[in-house]
């Protein structure tokens, strides 16, 4: 895997025919640990087209797995890494949700502190790659859908393909050793399980 620190991710330029809609979603822990997918949903929202929300809890539990499969990552790097995340999406950091917790169902308990985060920032989607942990039934009340990461950035793809090709471009050109191109992004996209996008990106 891949792992490109930076000493920052300079937000992504927007064109002249930008499309100025924000709307808040949160990134569960599943979509911040691939390398490349990680990097590319940041500079989405660098981009301006959505609020990127997470939380310490969540970022806990993407740099849990990413130490106990990453032993060769040195600690100090992965915790510049996390420091890097927090600095590059403004206000990214949910707080205050935990008191909601308890009153929540989900399949499994140990999720409910995601939907808690998303119903405290007001998101009005998960990007996460475990939709069978949040079912619609659980969520609609809320005004919360939960997407994959592939429909996540396709349906920003058609609402704005100039600026998500820009996320791409910018997460290629971060690319050093070795370097990387548009295509290779949209490569280990594919390999992430977003085959769609990827192929839409491609083209």
């Amino acid at each position: 895997m891949r792992v490109v620190l930076r000493t920052s991710w300079p937000p992504c330029p927007k064109t002249s025919d930008s499309t100025d809609v924000t709307f808040t979603v949160l990134y569960d822990a599943n979509v911040l640990y691939p390398n490349v997918l990680r990097d590319v949903l940041i500079r989405l929202a660098q981009t301006g087209l959505v609020h990127a929300r997470w939380t310490d809890r969540i970022l806990d539990e993407t740099f849990r797995n990413l130490a106990a499969d990453r032993p060769d990552i040195p600690t100090d790097t992965l915790a510049r890494l996390r420091e890097l995340m927090n600095r590059a999406v403004p206000d990214c950091l949910v707080t205050g949700y935990e008191a909601l917790i308890p009153a929540l169902t989900l399949p499994d308990e140990d999720d409910r502190h995601v939907l808690a985060a998303a119903i405290r920032c007001g998101a009005q989607v998960i990007v996460t790659a475990n939709l069978r942990d949040f079912p619609e039934t659980a969520l609609a009340h809320f005004g919360i859908e939960a997407l994959h990461p592939d429909e996540f950035v396709m349906d920003l793809f058609t609402l704005d393909g100039a600026r998500v090709h820009q996320a791409i471009s910018a997460t290629a050109a971060a690319w050093r050793n070795p370097p990387g191109t548009p295509a290779d992004v949209c490569d280990r996209l594919a390999a992430a399980g977003l085959p769609i996008s990827a192929a839409a990106l491609r083209r």
